[in-house]
């Protein structure tokens, strides 16, 4: 049974943390937890008073607002189908161009090749 080789180490002698040094570290730790709790306090309080004046103006104009977003909705979703729509459109323009022009795509004679190959296997399997 082979036994784990086991790397010596040499010993270094620690010495023990200077007061000074334990001080300033808890003081710094202190200041900066701190003033990240100071600053989550404000932020929360900042937050509430927000929604404290917000929520009564939301329910006033509600009846305006909804209907004006739904509107901007629909405006922006039509803009962008009808984006869509016409470069499908084009590339359709496009293929039917060269397809009446006689300069067929290099894939339309790959497919139709695949086609009648397939199509002459499904006969003679009949």
């Amino acid at each position: 049974m082979a036994h784990p080789q086991t790397q010596t180490f040499p010993k270094t002698q620690q010495q023990p943390e200077q007061l000074s040094r334990r001080v300033a570290r808890a003081t710094t730790g202190v200041t900066i937890g701190g003033s990240l709790i100071l600053l989550s306090g404000i932020t929360l309080a900042a937050t509430v008073i927000g929604l404290v004046i917000i929520t009564p103006l939301l329910v006033i104009f509600s009846p305006i607002l909804v209907p004006a977003a739904l509107a901007l909705f629909g405006i922006i979703a039509g803009f962008i189908t009808s984006g869509g729509l016409g470069v499908v459109a084009s590339f359709i323009f496009y293929w039917m161009y060269k397809c009446a022009s006689g300069k067929e795509l290099p894939s339309v004679d790959r497919f139709r090749e695949k086609f009648d190959k397939s199509s002459e296997q499904h006969i003679s399997y009949r």
